[in-house]
């Protein structure tokens, strides 16, 4: 009984060691993202490559899953408004519910699928080889010029691919809308404005920017976690990706809650 008190506890006091040592490193991004020396031309040129990595070079893709994806998830929604009757409520379905809550997260979750995993082995294979070392021995801030713009392109491509995931539901659910009960293009657009609440698209906007940050500040953390040794970089992967994944889970609860205050 003892044994188990003991683990108990200290799973606890290393859970809560590990949570603050995030904050306390996220508290030193931000004091650095909010510093206008830290954007040299060198910052500025990885934030770019990043987000061209991040948010262009997936664009294809991420236009076609959405087109696909939304298309099916409105079908999905459509069916069962017709079925219980529930077309008084279509407005607050499609804003509340898809625009305000599942574009952010699915959008954080392929983004965190793709990015934050190659971030995070990433740092983690530049901290085995020592790089990270070698820049500082040339006094390169690796802050300024690795993790500030990494976290950057996050915040802005998770915040930029929400939007256009939620314009191709919002289109979607214009062209079944007008299949299904007749409504034309300015009726639909009265329904989402009726239904559009300002709070609730702010607390979208500030959750997608919480997701960007966090699933690619979090990996990166991790992978500075790694050691010198090859077999350390997937253990930090994995170690990394189940921390995003948590933190993913904290923030939609944490904004239902805000929503429902």
């Amino acid at each position: 009984m003892v044994s188990v008190i003991e683990n108990i506890g200290r799973v606890g006091l290393d859970t809560t060691n590990s949570l603050l040592d995030t904050l306390s490193f996220a508290g030193r991004v931000i004091m650095r993202i909010f510093n206008r020396e830290t954007y040299n031309s060198a910052t500025r040129v990885v934030l770019l490559n990043q987000i061209y990595f991040t948010a262009v070079q997936i664009l294809p893709l991420f236009l076609v899953g959405s087109i696909v994806f939304g298309t099916l998830l409105i079908g999905v929604v459509f069916q069962i408004i017709t079925d219980l009757g529930l077309a008084d409520y279509l407005g607050n379905i499609l804003m509340g519910l898809l625009v305000i809550e599942l574009a952010p997260l699915i959008t954080a979750l392929l983004i965190a699928l793709r990015s934050g995993s190659a971030i995070n082995a990433e740092i983690a294979v530049m901290k085995v080889n020592q790089e990270l070392k070698t820049l500082e021995v040339f006094n390169i801030d690796v802050i300024d010029y690795l993790f500030v713009p990494r976290i950057i392109n996050g915040v802005l491509s998770v915040s930029l691919l929400t939007s256009l995931f939620s314009v191709v539901v919002l289109i979607s659910g214009l062209l079944f809308s007008n299949f299904i009960f007749g409504m034309s293009f300015d009726a639909y657009a009265n329904v989402l404005l009726n239904s559009t609440n300002l709070a609730d698209i702010i607390l979208s906007i500030v959750k997608a920017a919480a997701f960007g940050f966090f699933i690619t500040m979090i990996p990166i953390r991790s992978g500075l976690n790694a050691t010198h040794e090859l077999t350390s970089i997937p253990v930090s992967v994995l170690h990394g990706m189940v921390k995003v994944f948590i933190a993913i889970l904290m923030i939609e609860v944490l904004s239902l809650i805000l929503r429902m205050i």
